[in-house]
């Protein structure tokens, strides 16, 4: 290669680079030309909880309905349809980030919500679950560089991001946990600015609350807990409580408890009844006091104030429920 060639070769790195920093530097609005941006409004993917460029976690104890809940979103929002009284506007592209449910059980999962549903997918539907991966490539990581790099070239058409769940998919060596949270957190934004929503599925802590430090909390528009209601049976499958712990942009009605419950149709399809968790109580109520239970047993059954009982029993018997 002659010299001249050489100097040409470096010049050109030395352009490259160049542009890269521009394309890198910090941007600062004033309040004017913000306010004079042409920014297109946030729709939404699964209303009122889930919007586009949205951030949210759900999390609950093992074995309470965490993976039911985050499919029956994921194909929602891929079909256009609705889960629980959520409803999904348009169809949109997602990507279920699976990582500890066997194949065969997550088929089956899926089969189920697919012939128990009306909508029909008109959005990708992508899936990524580790027996599918090859055995010589590590298991797949978000907090990994390389891996995200990777799932960067299955997000042509993606709206939501699913990661069920942290546990399984995001592992570092980090002690200190909010550390830990801080490169997937910049994924998570990186995203948002993309455009994408995500989901993240996480493990409750001794506490109740979501596992670990509560910085993992700040950036999310929406923080889920489901919970198991206080008569429940294990014979009774999924049902379970869901809390909005967090809540940007929408209130009232909309942020109340409900409580979902899975059941079966006459044709065998999954259904999922809902009601709020002030009715679900207070039927419970009343068929306590049909059972012969004083107030304070009630009460110390439901997990429930006397007062709050004693108001319960008092409408029941306006309503003409109990004598």
């Amino acid at each position: 290669m002659s010299q001249l060639s050489i100097q040409n070769e470096s010049i050109e790195r030395a352009l490259r680079s160049c542009d890269a920093i521009n394309k890198a530097r910090l941007v600062v609005d004033s309040l004017e030309g913000f306010l004079e941006l042409d920014l297109p409004p946030r729709e939404m993917l699964l209303e009122p909880w889930l919007p586009s460029q949205g951030l949210a976690m759900v999390h609950a104890y093992r074995g309470i309905g965490k993976t039911h809940f985050s499919l029956a979103v994921g194909y929602a929002v891929a079909s256009g349809s609705a889960f629980l009284k959520w409803k999904a506007p348009k169809p949109a592209g997602v990507l279920l980030l699976d990582g500890e449910m066997p194949g065969p059980a997550l088929q089956e999962r899926l089969t189920n919500i697919v012939n128990s549903n009306e909508g029909k997918l008109s959005a990708p539907f992508k899936i990524m679950t580790p027996d599918r991966q090859p055995r010589e490539r590590p298991p797949f990581n978000l907090v990994s560089p390389e891996d995200q790099q990777d799932l960067e070239k299955e997000l042509s058409g993606i709206s939501l991001i699913i990661v069920d769940n942290l546990a399984t998919l995001c592992r570092t060596s980090q002690t200190n946990d909010a550390d830990s949270w801080a490169p997937v957190q910049e994924w998570a934004l990186r995203q948002r600015s993309s455009g994408r929503s995500v989901l993240f599925i996480h493990h409750s802590g001794k506490s109740g609350a979501q596992r670990g430090t509560s910085a993992k909390e700040d950036v999310l528009d929406s923080v889920i807990g489901l919970k198991r209601p206080s008569d429940y049976k294990n014979a009774e499958g999924a049902r379970f409580e869901v809390h909005f712990e967090k809540h940007r942009g929408f209130s009232g009605n909309d942020a109340e408890p409900i409580e979902a419950r899975l059941t079966a149709d006459a044709l065998g399809r999954d259904v999922w009844i809902t009601t709020t968790v002030e009715d679900a109580i207070f039927e419970r109520v009343i068929e306590l006091h049909s059972d012969g239970l004083n107030g304070n047993e009630i009460a110390e059954e439901v997990g429930r104030h006397k007062s709050n009982i004693s108001r319960m029993l008092k409408r029941a018997k306006e309503e003409g429920r109990i004598r």
